[in-house]
């Protein structure tokens, strides 16, 4: 497929998503970025244009190395939300992007839940 193509259409998807999702202060955006190599995770405030958290996959530990994408994906969603609720964030809304919900984005939520905050 044509490069200029795919990502056209990766923003379309994106987008359409977004204008869905919108991150307030007291609900912030928990968006998530998928690369062949690692996750990145953010919390959002759109009203302030501000980023509250962040986390990727490359801050985990060497044992989490070591584990699936899935699961790294779930350590990852609770890293970030340790690191909400040390910037005061109690509950955020899931921002998928483009990506379907399942696999390593779904685990990336499922893990940010199991660490308290509230999606």
């Amino acid at each position: 497929m044509n490069r200029k193509l795919h990502n056209e259409k990766r923003t379309r998807r994106a987008n359409r998503t977004r204008a869905r999702v919108r991150g307030v202060a007291d609900r912030p955006r928990l968006t998530v970025f998928r690369s062949n190599r690692g996750l990145y995770a953010q919390v959002i405030d759109d009203a302030k244009h501000a980023t509250l958290a962040a986390a990727s996959t490359a801050q985990l530990d060497k044992a989490a190395a070591k584990k699936s994408k899935v699961e790294q994906g779930a350590l990852l969603g609770a890293l970030i939300a340790e690191r909400a609720k040390a910037a005061g964030v109690t509950s955020a809304v899931f921002d998928r992007g483009s990506y379907r919900f399942h696999g390593r984005i779904k685990a990336v939520a499922e893990g940010a839940r199991g660490a308290g905050l509230t999606i």
